[in-house]
């Protein structure tokens, strides 16, 4: 087959969701064995693009075709990758392989586009799923058994998928004990059971620190040169460069721009430095002015010798936080950084009192007196709990409740209907929201929202209770840069206006060198470095060079 032929061929795609146009009049094509990519902004469209491509029924076309070009085996009707054209069937031995342009949605509940939809895989974004307390290997073999592989053959080849995977060494730890890039990567694993033709990836490790996403990021890049065809969003420029050749950006669901990776990544990095000058001139202040603010040398929060151990079956005892002591400032912007599994959360989770320590000290200030986040109950960390807010990993929204409900009445707000919606409107537009869209989605349900809409709807939770300290954790893991910069500019505004304190637990280093006041570098369970943004994210890239070559 010539290089370059055509596999997916997208022509005039409109979607509309509720009398809501997110598609209009999409037009390319992917060819097989390359890495193709949508790049956008959050809620630009490139999850619903991505789902309607793969055929999920809620994203069925409006209007628009996609076509596949694949193979179909002439006897067991086995559905191959392009490339197997002309040759003998590898699943029956009996057929030969021959071409086959499916109009896909046209097909909808046939055999053919159940055959087809089952021959893709799909990585979705901030989802693991995963049987948490089965070993890697079982996961697998699961996976394979659900696409009928015979149990005596399950073992040899989840071995084989577990090493494609670089996971070898992790083939007999429990799922729920892995990190985040781990977790992804057995994801990926159980997907590849499939032997699929075609692989989506939906922003597949927004959430994961840089050291992990590039070990996800190099098994994505091993099997598209293996020619496995990849069809790969994200919000974050980096990604999309490492990983595919060719792309479209979308935004407000029409496509913006088209061409080569990179020199599409360069276009969006000379507007994203336009779109910070536009804003530092439109708050009448510059993002440097903000972070000169004095502050106030009272401290609101002290942790002393704190301490979290585990006992798993499997591990014995893991100590997630071993040993840490810092103070926080009010009115300070405090960073915790660190890859995955260092002990960020563990210790935000005992700072927002829903942990308690095994032993040592979590301390915060409330008024003038200084409450004891390991006592329970009302007298102890719940006199400060109603004045500590945080933002979750999972976002933990009500799916039941609309928008407007999750910023008010599904968190004790109560407020007459009008006040609400308007204090609702203004926090939302602080954490990036146009006018237009708040309008739009007041009323509606989380589940209507893109991923990085609900993270910011979950941020805009946090900020309603008007909190003396907010705890975010992993605030930018599913935002584009251009909401990140909405984000710092309402962090940096929030402090300045209302005085708040803010902790921030990241594995992002950009963003924590442009928004903290100063920073911890956690590894292990331990404080391994402490000082300025800058001088802290120069000991952690140090740190990270000998760790990619591990990655390696």
């Amino acid at each position: 087959m010539p290089d370059g032929e055509d596999v997916i061929v997208v022509e005039g795609l409109t979607k509309d969701f509720n009398a809501r146009r997110v598609l209009e009049d999409i037009n390319f094509h992917v060819r097989e064995g390359e890495g193709f990519g949508i790049l956008g902004k959050s809620g630009s469209g490139k999850t619903v693009l991505m789902h309607s491509i793969r055929g999920i029924k809620e994203f069925k076309p409006t209007s628009g075709t996609i076509i596949y070009r694949v193979t179909f085996c002439t006897e067991c009707e086995w559905i191959g990758p392009l490339s197997s054209k002309g040759s003998e069937c590898p699943k029956c031995g009996k057929g030969t392989m021959d071409l086959r342009e499916i109009d896909y949605w046209a097909n909808y509940g046939t055999p053919l586009f159940r055959s087809l939809y089952q021959r893709s895989a799909l990585m979705q974004q901030h989802t693991f799923a995963l049987f948490g307390e089965m070993p890697v290997i079982v996961n697998v073999m699961e996976a394979l058994s659900d696409v009928g592989i015979l149990k005596t053959e399950q073992q040899a080849k989840a071995l084989k998928l577990i090493s494609k995977v670089n996971l070898t060494h992790r083939t007999l730890h429990v799922a729920r004990d892995l990190s985040g890039g781990e977790k992804q990567r057995v994801v990926l694993a159980r997907q590849l059971a499939k032997e699929p033709v075609m692989l989506f990836t939906d922003e597949p490790t927004g959430t994961l620190d840089m050291i992990t996403a590039e070990a996800v990021h190099k098994v994505i890049r091993k099997l598209i040169r293996g020619g496995l065809t990849s069809i790969i969003t994200s919000h974050w420029l980096h990604a999309i460069e490492e990983l595919t050749e060719r792309g479209i950006v979308l935004d407000g669901g029409c496509i913006v721009a088209e061409g080569k990776s990179n020199e599409m990544i360069k276009g969006i990095e000379i507007d994203l430095e336009d779109v910070r000058a536009r804003k530092s001139e439109a708050l009448g202040i510059s993002h440097e002015n903000l972070r000169d603010i004095p502050l106030n040398k009272d401290m609101c929060v002290r942790v002393e010798d704190c301490k979290k151990s585990f006992y798993l079956m499997d591990r014995g005892m893991v100590h997630a936080v071993n040993g840490v002591s810092f103070n926080v400032s009010q009115g300070e912007i405090f960073g915790i950084i660190g890859v995955s599994g260092a002990g960020k959360t563990t210790l935000g989770h005992m700072l927002a009192g829903l942990k308690e320590p095994s032993s040592g000290k979590v301390l915060v200030r409330i008024g003038d007196e200084w409450v004891d986040m390991s006592v329970p109950g009302i007298t102890g960390r719940g006199r400060a709990t109603p004045h500590i807010s945080i933002l979750h990993q999972d976002y933990s929204l009500y799916g039941h409740s609309k928008v407007v409900e999750n910023l008010t009445d599904s968190i004790g707000l109560s407020m007459p209907k009008e006040f609400a919606a308007e204090k609702a409107s203004m926090v939302l537009g602080a954490v990036g929201f146009s006018e237009d869209r708040i309008s739009e989605i007041l009323e509606t349900y989380p589940d209507s929202l893109s991923e990085g809409e609900k993270h910011r709807l979950a941020l805009a939770r946090a900020l309603m209770t008007e909190p003396e300290l907010l705890i975010l954790d992993e605030p930018t893991g599913t935002i584009d840069p251009i909401t990140t910069q909405d984000l710092i500019d309402s962090i940096l505004l929030a402090r300045k206006e209302l005085g708040q304190t803010f902790i921030i637990i990241s594995h992002d280093p950009d963003f924590v060198e442009r928004t903290c006041d100063r920073v911890v570098l956690m590894r292990t369970g331990k404080i391994v470095c402490e000082g300025t943004p800058t001088e802290v994210v120069q000991t952690f890239s140090e740190m990270e060079k000998p760790m990619r070559v591990d990655v390696e």
